[in-house]
């Protein structure tokens, strides 16, 4: 039997590759999710050791992965650049990427806790009060939840921002600095607020207590909301499942976020005792205390425009 010659047979052979994959199903790609959460991202950090979203996700054909972030700001230039699809801040954040351009939608919300975040000073410190930190130097997260309760309390005591000295850095330096007494105060959140609780004398000059206090928040990446509805109804709906389980058990979420996060169990305990799970969806309300946050960082000089926190709450598209 004679063989064709290479320059007959290979039409033969790409018909016969174009005819089978006609008749061959191509199994889809998993299409991809990727979430952005904290160092001590609570929730979040719960439910990637639990791995409670990737098994949801996979059954709905989704592939999850994660990015760790030190804080809130950081996070959302990442949603910006692209590199993630969904995360969990403070309030303000999103408000700093609204006001810098950054097209993304609230999704929804976490309730607010009064004692999760202070202000502190060593407790040495001369300084007694939130009026005392006039002209002092005060280490912060520029753009986090943090930078808002320091603004409300400066404002509550008769004194603006321009009457600190604000020294902006992410938690693992400012920490060094504040310990170092390079600077004289620290406005910091949980669990870096329990931590340096635990390991040196410190006085809490304030937290949110009397003073306008919004929620934490989740947000995405318009184009992927749009284009993944479904995705992100089922992201909210096993956020509030693992909420109420967290509520009711706070031991076993302590030990699972000393294994995840790297800390002592004792100090995550101190955390979650003054912590409550529950998203919820984006009622009036919420984005009312949104938009007085953002009016108030607006009036504060802090960003550079105004901006209008309703257009960027997330419409389920018809």
């Amino acid at each position: 039997m004679s063989l064709l010659p290479l320059p007959r047979l290979a039409p033969l052979l790409m018909t016969l590759l174009m005819t089978l994959s006609v008749w061959v199903p191509v199994q889809a790609a998993d299409q991809a999710l990727r979430v952005g959460y904290q160092k001590g991202g609570g929730l979040l950090a719960v439910l990637k050791a639990q791995g409670t979203l990737e098994r949801a996700f996979a059954a709905q054909g989704y592939h999850l992965s994660w990015r760790e972030f030190q804080a809130g700001p950081q996070l959302l230039e990442a949603l910006n650049a692209g590199s993630i699809d969904v995360g969990y801040t403070g309030s303000p954040p999103p408000i700093f990427a609204q006001a810098a351009g950054i097209d993304l939608v609230y999704l929804g919300a976490e309730p607010a806790s009064e004692a999760v975040e202070g202000i502190l000073v060593p407790d040495a410190s001369p300084i007694h009060d939130v009026a005392g930190l006039r002209g002092r130097k005060v280490a912060v997260q520029k753009g986090s939840s943090a930078n808002f309760l320091l603004v409300a309390a400066l404002e509550k005591a008769g004194l603006g921002f321009k009457d600190i000295q604000p020294v902006y850095l992410p938690p693992a330096d400012a920490r060094a600095a504040f310990a170092s007494g390079s600077v004289d105060a620290w406005v910091v959140w949980d669990p870096y607020l329990a931590a340096i609780q635990q390991s040196q004398p410190v006085r809490v000059l304030a937290d949110y207590k009397g003073l306008l206090h919004a929620n934490s928040l989740y947000e995405g990446s318009r184009r992927f909301a749009d284009a993944h509805p479904a995705a992100i109804r089922l992201l909210l709906a096993e956020l509030a499942k693992a909420g109420a389980w967290a509520n009711a058990h706070k031991p076993e979420v302590s030990r699972i976020l000393a294994a995840q996060i790297g800390l002592p169990e004792a100090v995550i305990a101190t955390w979650q005792a003054r912590t409550r799970y529950g998203a919820t969806a984006l009622t009036p309300e919420i984005i009312a205390v949104q938009q007085q946050t953002a009016d108030i960082f607006h009036a504060q000089g802090l960003i550079p425009r105004a901006v209008d926190v309703s257009q960027a709450v997330w419409q389920v598209p018809r």
